[in-house]
């Protein structure tokens, strides 16, 4: 694409070039142990975009070779000192003589091509590598669904997903001696999730992989290079979709229990409530005998005539709880009850000036003669209502 616009679509959608870095940094230790038997080897890297691969390699001591369409890449890769070409990738390799490389890499290189040239490429790729050499394809996890369904089509110069048995088949059917799948760019948090979403199934497998390809294992291979292609990496969506299910049945069955449990407390209450209604049913039976035998005892003769036994009963009871003198006390409490307060000359005063007379008059009465006045004040009331 001409007047930039893929390196600026790159810059917006794929990341910033440290993010890249950090991304590609997966692959050193399948490139490092290649490069250690072979110094002076060149690892060539088609559709070498910004060049954040060719620049980690730098770092690393590698040497580096990319080719790109365009100009817009090429430009990011000459402002950091990168050696890189234009031209087309297919081409560019068909014209290597065999055995010149160390590694091929093809970072989302693969789905912006068709499949015959596809094939292609991976048949060249093992013509010009070393022995013991790498191929490395990097491309879109079909497997999770969020990105074959909307992410991959962002990319307007995508063709189509390739799934991940049919981009590794190629490299096996080519004669690559050893070929390795990899999944890559996972929230690291999902593999240890305990209670995945449907969402998380849909989108949380590998969103890329990448297939890597040797061309003929060395005798004198090294170890850690065995030890790297016999890790896994990443999550497929199988892997995702049997945890998910393994969590649902899990659900269930702790859900189940749950019910057997709430069941089973369930009918113990119904129990102790149909105990409950007999033992309430029986008290009032019960209740309704005591009543009946109650009422035969109060209605009886005896009861009757021992009446003053029971009365003079309750009195020594009390005689023994307030003492005689509490007793005596009570007895003259009830000989003479308390008698209302009397109220004071200002009240009666107070009342009289209210009945009309003046208050000149009033303050020459005497209190008794005041309460007198009152006395008839309130009898003539009475009398006139009558």
């Amino acid at each position: 694409m001409s007047d930039f616009f893929y390196r600026v679509f790159e810059d917006r959608y794929r990341g910033s070039r440290e993010e890249i870095k950090a991304r590609l940094r997966v692959y050193l230790p399948f490139v490092m142990p290649i490069s250690d038997m072979q110094p002076e080897g060149v690892v060539l890297d088609l559709g070498c975009g910004r060049g954040e691969w060719l620049q980690l390699l730098q770092e690393h001591g590698v040497s580096g070779w990319g080719i790109d369409l365009d100009e817009g890449m090429l430009e990011a890769c000459h402002s950091q000192g990168l050696k890189v070409e234009k031209g087309d990738a297919l081409s560019f390799l068909q014209a290597l003589p065999p055995e010149s490389v160390i590694a091929v890499t093809a970072f989302h290189l693969v789905e912006h091509i068709g499949f015959d040239a596809l094939r292609i490429l991976v048949l060249d790729a093992l013509r010009v590598l070393k022995p013991g050499g790498l191929l490395i394809m990097e491309t879109p996890n079909p497997e999770n669904i969020v990105v074959a369904t909307k992410n991959f089509h962002m990319d307007p110069s995508h063709l189509k997903p390739l799934p991940p048995e049919l981009l590794a088949f190629l490299p096996e059917h080519a004669g690559y001696e050893r070929v390795k799948t990899i999944r890559l760019q996972e929230n690291p948090g999902i593999h240890v999730q305990n209670n995945l979403s449907l969402q998380d199934v849909l989108g949380g497998a590998s969103p890329d992989y990448a297939v890597i390809a040797q061309k003929r294992v060395l005798q004198n291979d090294p170890e850690v290079l065995k030890q790297i292609f016999s890790q896994e990496f990443g999550i497929s969506s199988v892997q995702l979709t049997q945890r998910y299910d393994q969590q649902q049945v899990a659900r269930t069955e702790e859900l189940v229990s749950q019910l057997q449990i709430e069941t089973r407390n369930l009918a113990r209450t119904e129990e102790l409530v149909s105990q409950l209604q007999i033992e309430t049913r029986n008290l009032a039976h019960k209740v309704d005998v005591w009543g009946s035998q109650l009422a035969m005892v109060y209605s009886s003769r005896s009861w009757k005539v021992t009446a003053p036994l029971r009365w003079i009963n309750f009195q020594l009871m009390r005689l023994r709880q307030d003492g005689l003198a509490g007793r005596f006390r009570a007895l003259l409490r009830k000989i003479y009850p308390a008698q209302p307060p009397v109220a004071s000359n200002q009240e009666l005063q107070r009342q009289l000036v209210n009945t009309g007379i003046p208050d000149s008059q009033v303050a020459q009465l005497t209190p008794h003669t005041k309460r007198q006045l009152l006395q008839l004040h309130e009898a003539g009331k009475t009398s006139h209502k009558d």
